[in-house]
């Protein structure tokens, strides 16, 4: 619980982080977010594993020595007795530190934003789908940030509005090829803890990208899963988890579905696409163009909808920052969710719920990702057998 007087929350929200030191990618896209509509000042961080490390890492990021821990334990504890103590923590690590690090805060009655997927395993998941059932003073974001884009945004209401009719059919695939050869090998600090079980978990490409695709299509198209049938495959020799997924779907209600993930695709960057056919039309986005939306109605024309453009509605208008035909992307994307966290804890700063428009990845979000992975990997290992979600 929370120790000591805390100074009355105004202004700016203070934020801490966990993870994101040197050589971080990840950590750096969030610090980013979190400045792009200056909702938030980032005060404190236990910023790697390694201390030295951790304090270099605070010096160069400027952060006051007093406020650099050598372990989010230590962070958590000495941030909730402060009188200016952060609000919120940013947890950018690999998977396995997770949800230790997301309990300690919250037990400590600050709110969280951590990275996807939520966990190692769906039991651990659900541990901490409890505690918040029970901390319900605390708010909890996670990552997703495709969820964010405004065109995803308006896909979402176009669905909800009814404009597609009886949602049949929705496909994802999001194909990379970075870790075609044998990446962690070489040292390479990113494809080292992705490949490794003990700190990604049971899913390698399914957890990391297969997740985000699955994420979205149920966003979007406001289903739920069912069951599935997953071919994983680990292409590279040697290579401990999946860097390939083939998944069928079923849906609660009927619809059908296929995901491909795969980080083996020479010539795919970061080639995120997904497509929502129902009786009355269908949808494609495209996470490298994510400016556009195309929807068609059935029997007409394919229509092209911009961000900020005609056509574009309220719901991708308010998480637009810069006039249609100014491209808008990634950062844009992890910053809405950013900003739509600080709008929620603003509103719980005076012990109000944030309005409806607000919404971002959550606990049930989270927890649904891990229970896709781990249908997944049983299901590819009993040869495709169709699985409960």
């Amino acid at each position: 619980m929370v120790s000591g007087t805390r100074e009355k929350k105004t202004g700016k929200i203070r934020l801490g982080m966990v993870g994101g030191g040197q050589g971080a990618f990840i950590g750096a896209v969030h610090r980013l977010a979190a400045r792009m509509d200056d909702e938030y000042e980032f005060v404190a961080g236990a910023l790697s594993a390694d201390p030295a490390k951790a304090k270099a890492s605070g010096r160069d990021l400027g952060l006051a020595p007093d406020r650099i821990y050598s372990s989010y334990e230590d962070m958590a504890k000495a941030e909730a007795k402060r009188p200016d103590g952060i609000e919120v923590v940013s947890i950018v690590t690999p998977n396995h530190v997770h949800v230790p690090a997301a309990k300690a805060f919250i037990n400590a009655g600050i709110h969280v934003i951590c990275d996807k997927p939520l966990a190692l395993s769906l039991k651990e998941a659900r541990s901490l789908e409890a505690l918040l059932a029970r901390r319900k003073d605390v708010i909890f974001a996670l990552t997703h940030n495709y969820s964010g884009y405004p065109m995803i945004r308006h896909a979402k209401a176009m669905v909800k509005s009814g404009e597609l009719g009886e949602i049949r059919v929705v496909q994802g695939e999001y194909p990379q090829d970075w870790l075609t050869t044998a990446l962690e090998k070489t040292g390479q600090k990113q494809a080292a803890w992705r490949t490794d079980p003990k700190r990604s978990g049971a899913g390698g490409c399914v957890g990391d990208i297969g997740t985000h695709t699955y994420q979205l299509l149920c966003d979007v198209s406001g289903l739920a899963g069912e069951e599935l049938a997953a071919d994983l495959t680990s292409f590279v020799k040697g290579r401990v988890l999946d860097d390939n997924a083939h998944v069928m779907l079923r849906f609660k209600g009927g619809a059908k579905g296929m995901i491909w993930a795969s980080q083996v695709a020479p010539g795919n960057e970061n080639g995120l696409k997904i497509r929502i056919y129902g009786t009355k039309g269908g949808l494609e986005w495209k996470q490298e163009d994510p400016n556009y939306l195309w929807f068609t109605p059935f029997g007409e024309p394919k229509r092209l909808i911009t961000r900020g453009g005609a056509g574009s509605g309220g719901e991708a208008g308010r998480v637009t920052r810069v006039p249609p035909g100014h491209p808008e992307g990634y950062l844009e994307g992890f910053a809405n969710l950013y900003t739509e966290a600080a709008r929620a804890i603003r509103a719980a700063r005076t012990g109000k719920k944030a309005d409806k428009e607000v919404t971002f990845p959550g606990i049930a979000d989270g927890v649904a990702g891990m229970a896709f992975i781990e249908a997944c990997v049983k299901s590819s290992r009993a040869n495709g057998k169709w699985t409960k979600l």
